[in-house]
């Protein structure tokens, strides 16, 4: 099978990082701070130095908390849901992902929040200007998809939060895409935090996610429980991480976190990224020329992801994902991808778009099999008439 849906969660995974993490976890598999005896205290030094790893890696400074969670959408929903407990005013755009509209839509629909999404340019892109435009006097939140699923474009946040600032609001990002595809430095660019997915281009298992946060941004709780601290009390910790961290943590999924982030760090994966992103051009540029192929955002200025999608003029994105897989051997994803809003500006909805989305271990041999592929649908859908 050729595999080409990475942006929905990184296939094949380099197997030493994960065999490290498991020889880790069988030798320190305690509960991490829930004992003082020597194994426990070494499961909680563990989990400790993979904090500090995740916090440089996304430019965190010293301050930044860590916090672990269960993957992108269990972090966000308690980053949105602890930042909005008094109403305000949020802003957003419609590029996100469902895992931050369908919170911010129950919190407008509860009359928790007002709520007010910036559109996306002809290119993909949200300009800095139109969130600056959509900010008032009561915005407590401005929530941004760094880099689209769909489009693979990413946005100029640095510049979007320097208008942030200007307004005393923090920016915040959704970075489940960019995370290990792009560099972040969190505060050279002055964001409040984001929330991250390990299972995608951090090369990480699925089961393992969380938030990295500058001091000035304090979410409240959402969930309450054991922590291994301050026991006596049944007012649950504001301490961090604790404080979003209620009940025993993935250990194993954080141990493998830590492995993945040093593997992402060897000169092996930077040639990696290198080859992902030629060969991305490749399949644009013979994407773009291939009768009956509408490609979207996927060409001009600015920043991407080795991702795009397309669709077949006259065809269903189900039915040409279909086709790829059971004539082909190729897996991508079609449809909406979870970002409705996008597809409804973009014309595209109900039915969607056909995702590609390359990998690490990705070959040119894969994108010219995916372009013949998509060239003899392009054609045959053509003399159909369709």
């Amino acid at each position: 099978m050729i595999y080409l849906d990475n942006a929905a969660t990184a296939f094949p995974k380099p197997a030493e990082p994960l065999r490290r993490a498991l020889e880790q976890y069988l030798e320190a598999g305690a509960s991490p701070g829930r004992g003082g005896y020597d194994l426990a205290v070494e499961a909680e030094y563990e989990v400790d130095a993979v904090r500090r790893k995740v916090r440089r890696f996304f430019g965190g400074g010293e301050g930044w908390r860590v916090c672990f969670a269960y993957n992108a959408t269990d972090a966000l929903n308690t980053l949105i849901m602890g930042l909005t407990q008094e109403p305000c005013h949020v802003v957003s755009t419609r590029l996100e992902h469902n895992s931050v509209l369908r919170p911010l839509h129950h919190l407008a629909e509860q009359g928790c929040i007002s709520l007010d999404l910036v559109p996306f340019n002809s290119q993909g892109y949200v300009e800095p200007q139109a969130v600056a435009a959509a900010l008032r006097p009561d915005t407590g939140l401005v929530m941004v998809n760094h880099a689209s699923n769909v489009f693979g474009t990413v946005q100029p946040v640095a510049e979007i939060a320097a208008l942030c600032r200007e307004h005393g609001v923090e920016l915040l990002l959704d970075a489940s895409q960019s995370a290990g595809l792009y560099p972040i430095e969190l505060e050279k660019w002055g964001v409040g935090g984001l929330a991250f997915t390990g299972h995608k281009s951090l090369l990480g298992p699925t089961g393992i996610g969380g938030l990295v946060l500058s001091p000035r941004v304090n979410p409240l709780p959402t969930r309450y429980g054991g922590t291994g601290v301050d026991s006596i009390n049944l007012v649950h910790t504001m301490d961090y991480p604790h404080r979003l961290e209620a009940g025993t943590i993935n250990l194993l999924g954080v141990l493998s976190l830590g492995q993945s982030l040093d593997y992402l760090a060897t000169p092996e994966h930077g040639q990696a990224l290198s080859r992902e992103r030629e060969l991305c051009a490749r399949l644009a540029q013979g994407l773009a020329a291939t009768q009956g192929i509408e490609l979207y955002c996927a060409q001009g200025p600015g920043e991407r992801l080795p991702l795009l999608s397309c669709n077949v003029k006259g065809m269903r994105a189900g039915d040409v994902a279909d086709i790829l897989d059971g004539d082909f051997d190729i897996a991508v994803r079609s449809g909406l991808h979870c970002a409705p809003l996008l597809h409804q500006d973009l014309g595209t909805s109900p039915h969607g778009a056909i995702r590609f989305s390359l990998g690490a271990f990705n070959t040119a041999e894969d994108i010219e099999a995916a372009l013949e592929a998509m060239e003899r649908i392009g054609s045959t859908a053509a003399a159909k008439g369709r």
